[in-house]
């Protein structure tokens, strides 16, 4: 009864606070401790869109997107950006427009390039309070985690989504931890040559991919093929992104809240 009332007041309050119902979930002072983090999401695709969504609904005071592309149709069937209206224009400069809708007094930093490897340690100059990994290319994606482990930022990665069908086999594990995955089990190869076995969170499914499921493609400079994806999948994981950073952002301060949750 207690909390209902509390709730009433809020509703009440002629100065409504659009972060009320994460308030009761939370409470003011892990909002105020969102409020005041800053979070990195590289890559605005199907995973990276939803991820840097949810971070600006639950509270995240300051973000920095990375993208470069364009919207395409395609990306309709996965991607929280795309629609018809969307369709040719920027990636960052549509998903800038919604996040600044959901809050106005977002500090949102814009980075509208591709990320190549010697750019990522200038980038990682800034102070973030954690990262979130939503590329699909094999290097840039490689390099930010490496980079990000020596710098002691953390950081969760986002494995392949695609040609995956059950939402219930996504899991959250250590790097190490990762089976069943094409793409992990690449990044684990290539990591390991650079000494990285271990140490960062990622998101999966060790769900098996049909063949049917994956073409070839030729004269495309960062792809060899294409995996077909649903559309529910690519929100999820990059949910499991999102919860991922607010867990390690409210950790110190709400051990009750995320043991219970």
């Amino acid at each position: 009864m207690l909390v209902l009332n509390n709730f009433k007041n809020i509703m009440n309050n002629k100065t409504e606070n659009w972060q009320e119902r994460t308030i009761l979930q939370i409470g003011e002072e892990n909002i105020k401790k969102l409020n005041t983090s800053h979070v990195l999401v590289a890559g605005l695709g199907g995973v990276g869109s939803y991820t840097v969504e949810m971070l600006c609904r639950t509270g995240v005071g300051e973000l920095t997107i990375i993208d470069f592309d364009t919207i395409h149709p395609s990306n309709k069937n996965r991607q929280l950006h795309a629609l018809n209206s969307t369709i040719g224009r920027k990636k960052t400069e549509v998903v800038s427009e919604r996040l600044m809708d959901i809050n106005p007094d977002l500090k949102l930093h814009v980075i509208d390039e591709y990320l190549k490897d010697d750019k990522i340690p200038e980038i990682l100059n800034k102070q973030y309070d954690y990262i979130v990994d939503a590329i699909d290319t094999l290097s840039p994606k490689i390099y930010l985690i490496y980079n990000a482990l020596k710098k002691n930022l953390p950081i969760v990665s986002s494995m392949g989504a695609g040609g995956k069908y059950d939402p219930s086999l996504i899991r959250i594990s250590d790097i190490s931890d990762s089976y069943n995955c094409p793409l992990a089990r690449i990044l684990r190869k290539r990591l390991h040559k650079l000494g990285i076995r271990s140490g960062f969170k990622v998101v999966f499914s060790p769900e098996e991919i049909s063949e049917k499921s994956t073409i070839l493609i030729k004269d495309e400079p960062n792809k060899r093929s294409i995996v077909g994806s649903i559309s529910y999948m690519t929100a999820i994981f990059g949910c499991f992104c999102a919860y991922e950073a607010v867990s390690y952002l409210l950790k110190n301060t709400n051990s009750k809240l995320l043991n219970n949750s």
